[in-house]
């Protein structure tokens, strides 16, 4: 287990045209589409509550939309951080349970560790390990063990297309249809503060970083939910 995280960490970063370009590392079963989500309404052939594509929750309309940070401009999620966590396929019998058996408690942990790692790595100057030193390091081991409390599987969702209609970097029959699910999660902004605040306060207690390693990270501390 120590080998696959520390493994992670290696070329996250590489140098483009002179300048920097952050390689994300995305975490299975969690397919993070920020803004280029091509899902269009008139290609889905049936949903979760039917044929025909009637019916699709606001929360995924909004995604599909803008990515996350259009669902947290829904109202009712002002104040929470919202998670959606994605699996495709024409296995439909493996994803549906994949969606039935998702745990907020053991399987959320990753999704937002991802998120926590991605904050760190955009913030960086340099290559995270060097900007942030050992820090980095055992910052991100501490998010993927950490415990979400107030997390909420708000709802799962799938979805039905056309193989002919995907744009997909998975090998798949073209005669099979393809099934895309959904899980949706919250948590609290003022939870996630504070979690993620503890994480800071006690990884930065574990190292002995240079000073510029400790400029940059009281910088990150500083500055960690702006844009998260």
């Amino acid at each position: 287990m120590k080998k696959i995280i520390l493994a992670v960490y290696v070329l996250l970063l590489i140098s483009c045209a002179g300048q920097q370009k952050i390689l994300f590392r995305p975490e299975p079963g969690y397919n993070d589409v920020t803004h280029n989500n091509s899902v269009s309404i008139n290609d889905i052939v049936e949903t979760k509550e039917g044929f025909g594509n009637a019916g699709i929750p606001g929360w995924l309309l909004s995604f599909w939309e803008g990515g996350i940070e259009e669902v947290e401009k829904i109202y009712i999620y002002r104040n929470r951080y919202c998670f959606i966590g994605t699996s495709k396929g024409s296995n439909f019998s493996a994803l549906n349970k994949w969606a039935d058996n998702y745990s907020v408690v053991h399987d959320f942990p990753r999704m937002a560790a991802v998120r926590i790692e991605r904050k760190m790595i955009s913030a960086a100057a340099l290559y995270p390990d060097d900007e942030y030193g050992s820090f980095f390091e055992i910052m991100v081991k501490k998010a993927f063990d950490a415990e979400f409390s107030d997390a909420i599987l708000e709802g799962t969702y799938w979805i039905k297309r056309k193989a002919d209609q995907i744009e997909t970097s998975y090998d798949i029959n073209e005669t099979e249809d393809v099934y895309e699910f959904y899980v949706f999660i919250s948590v609290s902004k003022t939870a996630m503060m504070t979690i993620v605040e503890e994480m800071i306060t006690e990884s930065l207690a574990l190292v002995n970083p240079t000073r510029a390693q400790n400029i940059a990270i009281r910088r990150l501390a500083q500055n960690f939910f702006l844009e998260f």
